[in-house]
């Protein structure tokens, strides 16, 4: 005989995987082994029939060949049917259930435990794979729908997957009766839990715990009340509690209590079932039970709700959430000053503060649109703004936040601290607070454990950083902890751990921190201060402090432990461009900000280094999913037009990491550049630095990186190359030149004597019409060799390529040729292509290219010693007697010792 074993109080889910099963081991029967949830009971008085039960009295232990269990994994809530586990002739136990993390005491066999919503959705699964159209009748379809149901609250309960969605999918169409489902989903609560929901009311207990409420109740009854979970879901519902413990005792044996408990839980970071296990309970994380034997209800109880405080996580406060320094006006700015300071910074309101600045009122983007609609441009804002304000502190819990907005319909909240302006909460704040919420509490589908949000926790932060950086990044977060602030890693190094292969040590050699502290008594210094606090740990490191941009640089070069590593420690700030393509003015802000200021999402990422919630991920842009999409997607709309280096920046990017410059990214890069914005700076300010000293910076980076061919075409695709300048494009003849010319670079110059990036610059630079060139070398900040080279390259191309066409003599090249350096005549030689290959210009490369290779190389079979060693002396003579033996040598006319002698003999008399 093969049992399947439903634990004592079976719900429907444990009925609905028994029945299931019976499908797939023919001949099995179904165990309740001690009683049912009211629900079920009722169901089973009409539908008994329907499935194949047999109760625990009817079976002959001795004919027991294999048993199956569902929905549970501790013998005692198998009552007394546990005791057939020990049975000698047993062939098999097999254990199905989807709560995790839970100790087991059946010595099964086999054990399939899925994070799934309901163990039915296993036994599913399994049906799936043998079944056909119509294989369940609809009593069975309909049982098993139930459970899924029931256990997953209809697929809103956290732990609910899309298996479990599809599995319920499956049954529908195989005929589960929608009526029944829903006359036994909620069926109401009978007669004696009605009694016991008055009881429970009157006996409920509350405290507020962060902003949460937690809600307790012990109710005396008689003996054991099969229903309690629908009654304690009811009471949570009714009392709109955050948590809830519903406790029923009754007197059992001796002076002992029988105590059940059931827990309810809306609370992410509690978890029910691992508080429970400890009493010999469980369940989920969010709902689960416990039945013992004890001396004092209330003491178990008490302990339980003390418990369930610490583990309830301290909720984020105005502090963590708000943006600081806030942006002020006084009441007497103009309706036009306080849009241009919208326009300016972005913010959708403005606080108004007086001369003490005590905050006064509150003035946003809507009032000053109906006020300019108006003709009100000159009139003060303290005629229009709101000055009934609700006000929060630094400590106020995120709960509150939420309720203040929506119960007052306020999309501002100012912080105040000491009468005070020190910050201000937004709905957005508060929103994308809430998402990452929800983010850290998504579950691992195959392991069913609560997520963080952040996707590298600290002790894998740990493992990809070498020993020696992480120690220095500890001590960095404990130096920002004792002056009240929190540090964080932002930028590249976020991006590359995070694009990390699990176990692969990563090797930072540029890293960024910032300091985010000014609600903490930080000043603009904080970065600096932080910095200098180091060099004490570090005294070997060498800093440098850049007081425009509020930042320091620590610099070790070939320490042992750290290499040659280099840390920029910035406080939080934010910036505004003036005008396209200027350097941007830097101001104080705070860590939201200051990752808003940066260029594309995925370096738009900061880890947390400090506690609490050290190595919390801050994504406020969809930065995570883009790396996951590995896709580049710029912040903000004029984000080229403020910056034109950011399009070399998203190339480099995307050709380094084999990402795809999102669609619209892509249009916001054409349009600027079609916009002709950065050529109309050029001529109305004379200066634009993000084409000068910047945009040089990335041709370096991209020039110089092992991809820099791709990375051209790229930008040439974009027509980004005309930001060096209007009239250039990467056409076939200059792709051509530009791949010869490097060839050239690597058979003449092996060593790298020369900067071969800034070599690949000249011939982009050079294919510009020779009045451009000096021009674009010099606002690109070229060294002077460089422009010199580039201005004077039209007349020294014109003299080479007229004259050596006219020079049969190899002496009379070589005098020609050796007046210019490298660079130039391989610049020379790698433009002298013409489309239809004219002779002469095939005769001038050829030439240059034999003068390169062989050439320049050949020497007189004489030199100064030999001369010397034949009596004459040195002086002027020398000069000419070399000169003269080359030339010789070149034209063939000498070519070995004995004849070079004998030259010298002839034309030049010695000195007496």
């Amino acid at each position: 005989m093969d049992l399947i074993l439903c634990h004592t109080t079976a719900d429907f889910d444990a009925l609905g995987a028994a029945v299931g099963l019976t499908r797939l081991l023919s001949g099995a029967r179904i165990v309740l082994t001690g009683g049912a949830h009211p629900a079920v009971r009722d169901f089973l008085a009409l539908h008994r029939d329907e499935y194949a039960l047999i109760e625990r009295r009817s079976v002959n232990p001795k004919l027991i060949r294999s048993l199956i269990v569902v929905d549970t994994q501790q013998s005692d809530r198998l009552g007394k049917a546990a005791e057939w586990l020990d049975l000698p002739d047993l062939t098999e136990i097999t254990l199905y259930d989807h709560h995790l993390n839970q100790i087991s005491d059946i010595p099964a066999t086999q054990v399939t435990i899925e994070a799934v919503g309901a163990t039915t959705t296993l036994i599913v699964e399994q049906l799936q794979k043998v079944a056909g159209e119509n294989f369940l009748t609809p009593a069975e379809a309909t049982v098993m729908a139930l459970g899924i149901h029931v256990d997953t609250g209809s697929l809103t309960f956290d732990h609910s997957t899309a298996r479990d969605a599809a599995a319920l999918a499956w049954l529908m169409a195989q005929g589960a009766s929608l009526p029944v489902i829903a006359e036994y989903i909620d069926p109401g609560l009978s007669r004696q839990l009605q009694q016991l929901l008055t009881v429970a009311l009157d006996n409920l207990q509350r405290v507020n715990q962060w902003g949460y409420t937690l809600a307790w109740s012990l109710i005396d009854t008689s003996g054991f009340v099969p229903g309690l979970s629908s009654l304690a879901s009811r009471l949570i519902d009714l009392t709109e509690s955050d948590l809830l413990l519903l406790a029923a005792r009754y007197k059992s044996d001796n002076s002992y209590e029988s105590l059940t408990v059931i827990g309810r839980s809306r609370i992410d970071g509690t978890d029910l079932n691992q508080l429970f296990q400890d009493l010999g309970g469980g369940g989920h994380s969010q709902a689960a039970s416990l039945t013992m034997k004890t001396v004092s209800s209330e003491l178990i109880l008490q302990e339980l709700i003390e418990r369930l405080k610490g583990q309830i996580p301290h909720p984020p406060t105005a502090r963590e959430l708000m943006s600081s320094p806030v942006r002020t006006i006084r009441p007497e700015t103009t309706i036009k000053q306080a849009q241009r300071i919208l326009l300016r910074y972005g913010h959708s309101g403005l606080s108004v503060v007086d001369a003490n600045d005590r905050l006064v009122g509150i003035i946003s983007r809507r009032d000053i649109d109906i006020a300019l609609h108006h003709g009100f441009s000159h009139a003060p804002v303290k005629g229009y703004m709101t000055t009934n304000l609700k006000t929060i502190s630094p400590d106020t819990p995120l709960p509150e936040i939420e309720l203040l907005m929506v119960t007052y319909d306020i999309g501002r909240l100012p912080v105040l601290q000491a009468g005070q302006l020190v910050g201000i909460v937004t709905r957005t704040d508060v929103l994308r607070q809430l998402h990452q919420e929800n983010r850290r509490g998504e579950r691992d589908k195959k392991t069913g454990v609560n997520t963080a949000y952040c996707p590298l926790p600290i002790s894998r932060l740990r493992d990809r950083l070498t020993a020696p950086l992480w120690k220095l990044l500890q001590k960095a977060s404990q130096e920002a902890e004792k002056r009240g602030w929190h540090l964080y890693l932002v930028g590249g190094a976020v991006r590359d751990l995070l694009l990390a292969e699990n176990q692969k040590q990563v090797l930072l050699e540029d890293i960024d921190l910032v300091v985010d502290g000014f609600h903490k008594s930080a000043d603009v210094g904080a970065g600096v201060e932080l910095a200098k606090a180091l060099q004490k740990i570090y005294p070997g490191v060498r800093l440098e402090v850049h007081g425009q941009f509020q930042t320091a640089a620590l610099l070790w070069h070939k320490d042992p432990d750290l290499g040659s590593l280099w840390i920029d420690i910035a406080t939080a700030r934010t910036e505004f461009y003036p005008y396209p393509a200027a350097n941007p003015e830097v101001e104080a802000s705070s860590i939201r900000q200051d990752l808003y200021r940066r260029d594309f999402t995925i370096n738009a990422l900061a880890m947390r280094l400090t506690k609490p919630r050290a190595g919390e991920l801050l994504d406020f842009f969809g930065g995570l999913l883009d790396l996951q999409s590995r896709q580049i997607r710029v912040l903000h709309a004029n984000s080229f037009i403020e910056d034109p280096t950011r399009i070399y920046r998203a190339v480099r990017f995307a050709v380094r990491l084999n990402f795809e410059i999102e669609p619209q990214t892509e249009s916001y890069i054409r349009y600027a550049i079609a916009s002709g914005i950065y050529e109309q700076i050029q001529g109305k300010n004379g200066r634009a630095p993000a084409l000068e000293t910047r945009l040089k910076s990335e041709l370096k980076y991209i020039l110089q990186a092992p991809y820099w061919k791709p990375a051209l075409q790229l930008l040439a695709n974009l027509e980004a190359l005309r930001c060096i300048h209007p009239t250039l494009e990467l056409d076939e003849k200059l792709w051509w030149e530009v791949r010869l010319f490097d060839r050239c670079l690597q058979k003449f110059d092996p060593q790298k004597t020369l900067e071969h990036w800034q070599m690949r610059l000249e011939v982009l630079i050079a294919y510009l019409a020779p009045d451009f060139r000096g021009k674009v070398a010099s606002n690109l900040q070229l060294p002077a060799d460089s422009i010199e080279r580039l201005e004077n390259l039209d007349k020294a191309e014109t003299n080479i390529t007229q004259s050596l066409p006219k020079l049969p003599l190899k002496s009379e090249i070589v005098q020609l040729l050796r007046q210019y350096n490298l660079p130039t005549l391989i610049l020379i030689a790698v433009r002298c292509r013409d489309v239809v290959y004219n002779v002469s210009t095939r005769t001038v490369r050829q030439k240059i290219w034999r003068y390169l290779t062989e050439w320049s190389q050949i020497k007189a079979p004489l030199n100064g010693n030999d001369l010397k060693a034949l009596g004459y002396k040195p002086g002027k003579q020398f000069k000419e007697i070399l000169d003269a033996l080359l030339t010789a040598t070149l034209d063939e006319k000498i070519d070995n010792r004995e004849s070079a002698e004998a030259f010298v003999a002839e034309h030049f008399q010695m000195d007496k």
